[in-house]
């Protein structure tokens, strides 16, 4: 297959984007024009600080039917053995898909809003 100089220079292009994304980047760092250089991208951007809500998940609630895990579009569901763990807050966006497709009998997963957190979160950081 022979490639256009115009897509040989997209790619280009896109792999010098690639080459300065560093790991753990916030999402500030994301380039200019939501340019993703190639799949699996996610886990290089730290996007759970742009969250406003947030979800609460009940272990005692969940049936592990791993629907949050199933549609979450950040992966931030943990799952291990079969069962849900928690969830990791550090690419969360705060969608609220996985509450919505928790089963409403169960309703393990809740959306709260982030301010509920901060007085908890300044706590920890001051017992370091």
């Amino acid at each position: 297959m022979t490639l256009s100089s115009q897509t040989k220079n997209l790619l280009k292009a896109h792999e010098e984007v690639d080459a300065k994304i560093e790991p753990n980047a916030g999402w500030r760092d994301l380039p200019i024009g939501a340019v993703i250089p190639q799949g699996g991208t996610a886990t290089q951007f730290a996007t759970g600080d742009w969250r406003t809500i947030r979800p609460v998940w009940s272990k005692e609630k969940c049936i592990n039917c791993h629907r949050c895990w199933l549609y979450c579009p950040d992966m931030s569901w943990i799952s291990e053995d079969g069962r849900i763990q928690g969830v990791d807050l550090t690419y969360c966006k705060g969608c609220g898909i996985c509450a919505n497709v928790c089963p409403t009998k169960v309703h393990a997963i809740e959306m709260h809003p982030e301010d509920d957190f901060k007085e908890d979160e300044a706590a920890k950081e001051g017992g370091k």
